[in-house]
């Protein structure tokens, strides 16, 4: 037996000139719940259909319990449930559920899936007359048909109530509690942050971090302070503050964002304000995720200037 259930080595996969997977090595390993986050276009989705054999990879290995991605598939080694895909309408719930059971290798009783997910109490409706959310229930309820290993997620919470959402994440707790590896991409920054063991941060196809929610909070490098002023807002005066990278002000209102708070803070004081209600914190997860795309994209922007300005320069020497 394996100790990992996740393996990509060097993977990349491209469509024309856009490379959606650039290089990416990671190991998931069972238990583990792990978010994968990154802003529209950095390759999530790519990633998770490389990860289920959906696609195949332009280099690079994909394993899966040290076979391939479709082989654990068929070994029903692995649960997905996907953003996309419509279920079938005119069917009951619990006849779309007994189905997946049925196909299922290692199967669960039918009615402890539909417990597990949720849906006992609509098991007798028609698909179509579901509502979003109930929708994205019975997705989970297929994933979960049977003893997977790996159970894998895209955007599992959407339109779901707040309700429906805490109690689909103690389930997915109990499953990696189990044992189970669950990875799961979302836009709700803050479930990855109460919920995952390890955030992956993807960005153009590329790995930009990979850790603990509190380690890519720290990788930011920034923290917030916030405060409120009684006078007049000199907001060119605030913005040439030192070691800022952000500042918002609403109102009265002032949030900035800085590399060395201290020093930052200090000469707000050597402006002559007096801030009131002064509070001074690390960045939020969704905070520093912005930081760190932010920060690679300036990163790329400056290369791209300075790669123009040696092709000119080059020009003008041979000119």
């Amino acid at each position: 037996m394996t100790t990992t259930a996740v393996h990509f080595s060097g993977v990349n996969k491209a469509y024309g000139r856009v490379r959606a997977v650039s290089n990416l090595s990671l190991d998931l390993h069972p238990g583990e719940t792990v978010a994968l986050l990154g802003p529209n276009g950095a390759g999530k989705s790519t990633t998770l259909d490389l990860l289920l054999g959906l696609r195949p990879a332009d280099s690079g290995t994909v394993h899966l319990f040290g076979t391939t991605p479709r082989q654990a598939i068929a070994d029903g080694r692995v649960g997905a449930m996907l953003q996309s895909g419509g279920l079938m309408e005119d069917v009951r719930v619990r006849e779309i559920v007994k189905l997946a059971c049925d196909l299922h290798p290692k199967p669960y009783p039918v009615q402890d899936v539909l417990d597990r997910a949720g849906v006992a109490q609509i098991a007798d409706r028609m698909v179509n007359k579901l509502s979003g959310g109930q929708e994205q229930r019975v997705r989970f309820a297929l994933a979960t048909a049977g003893a997977a290993d790996l159970i894998v997620l895209d955007e599992p919470t959407t339109g779901m109530d707040v309700t429906s959402r805490q109690a689909f994440w103690a389930t997915m707790r109990q499953q990696a509690d189990q044992g189970r590896t669950v990875l799961f991409a979302t836009h709700y920054l803050e479930e990855a942050d109460a919920v995952a063991d390890r955030v992956l941060v993807l960005h153009k196809g590329r790995l930009l971090a990979d850790g603990t929610a509190a380690e890519i909070k720290a990788k930011a490098g920034a923290r917030r302070i916030a405060f409120d002023l009684e006078g007049p807002v000199d907001e060119r005066a605030l913005g040439a503050l030192p070691f800022l990278s952000a500042v918002e002000v609403s109102g009265r209102t002032v949030r900035m964002q800085s590399h060395d708070a201290d020093a930052t803070v200090h000469a707000l004081y050597g402006l002559g304000v007096y801030p009131r209600n002064l509070e001074v914190a690390g960045l939020g997860l969704e905070q520093a995720f912005v930081a760190i795309t932010a920060a690679e994209d300036s990163t790329a922007a400056e290369d791209s200037t300075e790669a123009e300005g040696n092709s000119s320069n080059k020009e003008e020497a041979s000119a």
